[in-house]
């Protein structure tokens, strides 16, 4: 299943709605290749989503970690590491 491992994908399948009006993926394997088209990534800190934003251009003016975090697009997975997702 790519680079999401089965906690990842976990995860994802359970907090979906958070970004996205409907379920997208029902099972692992359909969670792995949405996550697969979106070019979703983990990252390991709060400081690495912090710099895919950055990186992303995403307008962040005002912004501080907390809110980053708290964002639609970011899932945190419960081990230090996030997943986020261009929705």
């Amino acid at each position: 299943m790519d680079n999401y491992d089965n906690k990842v994908l976990d995860v994802f399948l359970e907090k979906q709605l958070q970004l996205f009006p409907e379920e997208v993926a029902f099972d692992r394997e359909e969670a792995a290749e949405f996550l697969n088209e979106c070019f979703a990534v983990v990252v390991n800190s709060p400081k690495e989503v912090w710099q895919y934003f950055e990186e992303a251009e995403v307008d962040m003016e005002g912004a501080d970690i907390e809110g980053i975090l708290e964002a639609d697009e970011v899932f945190e997975i419960g081990d230090g590491r996030y997943l986020i997702v261009e929705g």
